[in-house]
Parts: structure tokens; sequence; C-alpha cells
């Protein structure tokens, strides 16, 4: 399906810190981009179900869920995991499966590109967004140009970057969203429409230069929650959170209901919304609630290692939701060659 009415270029959004000068090639091999998955708690040792610590390359988080079922012999949809991993990467994260009535030598299953690390048991089913935050590992190869990014580093770490939804929540060529639009109702599409509009009122922020300052009538967000509050105006306790990056402007998640926002804020994200009624019209009447998502994202633990004149690998830990791809396009400009395949 080729339709361009909803595709952006993730290049294209505007850049917090202007355009960066070095250029990169990412996912030469799935190993360029490994991903860790941190739960933030322990299994609980006993129970009805299995917790299962899974290495995957090159694989669906959803595909590896199916898979499981099948060797466990339950529904699909009684297999938790905790969010969804890129698959063109080596990722490790938790799943969780009903407990087999027969003993299964986890180590031995058979699935391609799968490998069970640990196997606990556990009482409850994984839910989505259980874990506390996933660290990254990115192997950059080719690199060249102006090398400015122990600067742009600083930059991240001082005041975090724009919290983007990244290309693969919207399909090749904008699809998921045109989809959405065309009548298709499932939850890819629906996110990737609503994601669409966040990422349209984000980039507005980010051309204004106040993505990461609250406006009068901003639904200020409180980092690492979904809890908000709107503030009338700054003051300096506010001021000292948000430096502190305790709280976060915050966009819209579009759907019915009053839109949370007051007086400047309100006026800038109705604004955008209204330039979309497809979109928000979409949204309000398949019964999307308002919700709030962080304009801004605070990068964690970066660190920029040179592991040879061509080669930079970047580590850094974000919350769950966050878009890997939205720190590095701040620091590089990258040639992502697992990116058309997302």
């Amino acid at each position: 399906m080729n339709d361009s009415r909803f595709f952006v270029r993730f290049a294209d959004y505007p850049f917090a810190f202007g355009t960066p000068s070095l250029h990169g090639v990412l996912r030469s091999a799935p190993a360029d981009f490994f991903v860790e998955e941190q739960l933030g708690f322990a299994p609980d040792g006993d129970g009805p179900h299995v917790m299962l610590w899974i290495e995957k390359t090159g694989a669906n988080t959803e595909w590896v869920a199916r898979q499981l079922a099948k060797r466990v012999r339950c529904r699909p949809m009684d297999v938790g995991f905790s969010g969804m991993k890129d698959r063109h990467a080596v990722t490790r994260q938790w799943f969780s499966v009903p407990a087999p009535k027969a003993d299964i030598d986890w180590q031995a299953i058979d699935i391609e590109g799968v490998q069970v690390l640990e196997a606990h048991a556990h009482r409850r089913k994984l839910r989505r967004g259980a874990h506390r935050a996933n660290r990254f590992v990115l192997t950059l190869r080719d690199v060249s140009g102006e090398d400015d990014l122990d600067e742009r580093a600083e930059q991240v770490r001082m005041r975090g970057v724009p919290n983007y939804f990244g290309p693969q929540r919207f399909g090749r060529e904008g699809d998921n969203v045109a989809r959405a639009v065309d009548g298709a109702r499932g939850g890819v599409y629906l996110s990737a429409a609503r994601s669409f509009l966040f990422n349209a009122v984000l980039a507005e922020r980010v051309r204004r230069g106040d993505w990461n300052v609250l406006l009068p009538g901003e639904a200020v967000q409180l980092d690492g929650s979904g809890s908000f509050f709107v503030a009338e105006e700054n003051d300096a306790d506010l001021q000292r959170r948000l430096d502190e990056f305790d709280i976060h402007p915050s966009g819209p998640l579009w759907g019915k209901g009053e839109l949370p926002s007051r007086d400047d804020a309100a006026a800038l994200e109705t604004g955008i919304a209204n330039a979309m009624p497809e979109l928000r019209d979409l949204l309000e009447k398949t019964g999307m609630r308002q919700e709030r998502r962080a304009l801004r994202l605070p990068v964690r633990e970066l660190d920029v290692e040179r592991a040879d004149v061509n080669t930079v690998i970047l580590r850094f830990a974000l919350p769950p939701g966050a878009f890997a791809t939205s720190v590095l396009r701040e620091m590089i400009n990258v040639t992502d060659r697992g990116e058309s395949d997302a």
C-alpha cells in the first residue's frame, strides 16, 4: 500500500540541537543493535506461570510469543511480555507462559533465533509496561564527517531529547496511519494514528524551541508515570523540578473527552489536531480516551566509545515506550539498514 498522506521521513522532523555533522551506519548486523530489558523486580519463585529470560536474534516479539504458545500448548494471548523489542537486533527480554503440565527443558527449546537463558516460577502473567527500563548498546560503523559527538552527548545528558515516536511505529511510508483512516481498527493502526498526531505537536514545539519548557496551561507529566497535573504558570519550584527531570512538558495522545491542557498549550495542541481532522475525528469516534506522553525524553547513563576511527558505540538507558532512534537522531546522522523492514 503506497499512500503518502501520512508519511513524514523521520529525518525531516526538526532537531533539538541542529542537524548532526557525523554520519554512520546502524544495523550492519543484528548485534549492532543490542537491547536488554531491565525488569525492576525478581520472579516470585513459585506460582502457576513460568518467567523466561530470552535472548532473541532477528525475531519479532509477537512471533516469539506465538512460538512459545505452541510449545506449552496455550493460547497466544496467555503468553505475557512487557515490551515490544526490535526485530533487527539482538534483544534480551522477559516472557511469561502458563506452567506446562509436563516438564520442559527450556535451555533446549528449538525456536529459530531464540535462546532461553533462565526460567523461574512466577505467580502472574507478565503485563505490558511492567519493566523499569531498557538498556541499549548501539554500534555505528563507517562513521565519517566532522566530529561533534562529545558536544552533542553533553547536550543530550543535560537537556534530554524530543520524545518522538520512532519510524517503526508507522509502517512503511506511513501505511499504518493511512490504514487506520481507511477503516482498519487493529490496535497497531489506531496507535500509529495517535502517535502521528503526537509527533506533529512535538515537532511544532521543537520548531518553536519550547519542547522542554512549560507553557501556560501545560499538562505537566511526572517522570516515569502517566500521571500529570495542569500548571497555570511556571514558578521556581516547577522550574527546579523541570531542571532535575522530575517533571516534563507533555503532548496529547488524542482521544475522546476534554483536552486536559489549557491556555497556550491547549491552543497549540487543538490547532494541530484541527489541521488533521481525519485523525482527530477517528481517534475520538473509536472511543480512545485522552492520555498524555512526555514531550521530553531523559537519556540516562549515556556513554560514547570510539572503538576505532570509523566505529562508535553508544550506550544508554531509556524508560519503557521510548525509542532509541529518537536519541540517536540527535547525535549522528544514521543510515539504518533495518529501518525499511521495521
